[in-house]
């Protein structure tokens, strides 16, 4: 297992575009001059030892050197010991709807961002229990296997958006199915599933689905995001809104929250549901359901003891610099007296 101790130092890395610039211009002055003073036979004459190989590798090793260096900067680290670690939780899946009703705006900054939100600050406050997520539209899709990497989910959730299901609708239908599987654990007496939608176009048969969920003992929160009143669903193409959605009709489409459906799927479930248009009102609420849970013990193997390996690029990176060092910008005198076609000299 690896780890970055301070991966900003990457952007030093900058400085080698940089000095390939210098270098072309170099030459392109180194030539201009030239031809400004004599011509190219003449030149030839004038500086016979002059390498433009030479000045080109003294800048690769000089590149190398920096490469090194930086990477010794950014101090990868090793992890030398694999633990076995006890921890006690709940396990908690996130279904999360991505169909282009949640781009609307009604809810600030929009209810997809909303729900991202509640589920970021939700997982700040976890312990040791473990998250997974799945996103859903036309059909559903494991976006991060149940995992006790929280920094993980973060970072997944915060790529999630409509572009990524291939086709559009609300398949709750699916999400449940696909969320049956999520839990691999059979001992973990706690299983949460926490639904983030505006309720719009569920499909039928939601409620049998729910009530699987419920045999299999597994506990559904639905947060319910979007005004009754509803708003306009912005036309999005490659992050870029080009007007707004309209019917088959030309009319513009007004997407509002239906309370209703999920308020079932959650009582069907043995849960609750939540308004979550305010973020803080439906994180404390999750959270007061989770504290009350009995924790589950299970294993989680991780790496411990990680020993920094800056030294090795170090010395590589001065290897290269004492090489750079001995270069120089003149033609080898063993290359120099090599006459492969037995040219005469003048």
């Amino acid at each position: 297992m690896q780890r970055l101790e301070e991966p900003i130092y990457f952007y030093a890395l900058a400085i080698i575009p940089l000095l390939l610039l210098v270098l072309l211009f170099k030459f392109w002055w180194q030539k201009r001059t030239q031809k400004a003073f004599a011509n190219v036979y003449l030149i030839q004459k004038l500086a016979p030892d002059y390498s433009t190989f030479k000045a080109t590798i003294k800048w690769l090793f000089l590149a190398l050197s920096i490469t090194f260096l930086v990477v010794a900067l950014v101090n990868p680290k090793i992890g030398t010991k694999l633990e076995t670690v006890k921890r006690e939780g709940v396990d908690i899946v996130f279904a999360l709807d991505v169909s282009k009703s949640m781009l609307a705006e009604d809810i600030a900054p929009n209810r997809l961002e909303k729900a991202k939100q509640i589920i970021s600050k939700t997982i700040d406050q976890l312990g040791s229990d473990r998250v997974g997520v799945i996103i859903y539209a036309g059909n559903a899709y494991p976006l991060l296997p149940i995992t006790t990497d929280q920094s993980a989910a973060r970072l997944f959730l915060k790529n999630a958006s409509p572009d990524m299901v291939s086709s559009q609708g609300t398949a709750i239908n699916d999400a449940l199915n696909l969320a049956k599987t999520y839990y691999d654990n059979d001992e973990q007496t706690n299983k949460y599933l926490v639904i983030l939608s505006d309720g719009e176009d569920h499909e039928e048969n939601t409620i049998d689905k729910a009530k699987e969920l419920d045999e299999e003992g597994i506990k559904v929160i639905t947060i319910g995001i979007g005004t009754e009143k509803g708003g306009v669903i912005p036309d999005m193409i490659n992050g870029y809104q080009k007007g707004l959605k309209k019917d088959k009709n030309g009319e513009v489409v007004i997407t509002q929250r239906h309370v209703k459906v999920l308020q079932e799927i959650a009582q069907t479930a043995n849960g609750f549901y939540v308004d979550g248009n305010k973020t803080s009102n439906s994180v404390n609420k999750i959270m007061e359901v989770l504290s009350k849970a009995k924790k589950t013990e299970f294993e989680s193997k991780q790496f411990s003891e990680y020993k920094s390996q800056f030294q090795w690029f170090i010395g590589i990176g001065i290897f290269w610099l004492v090489l750079d060092m001995f270069v120089f910008e003149k033609k080898t005198k063993w290359v120099k007296s090599i006459n492969l076609f037995n040219e005469k000299e003048e």
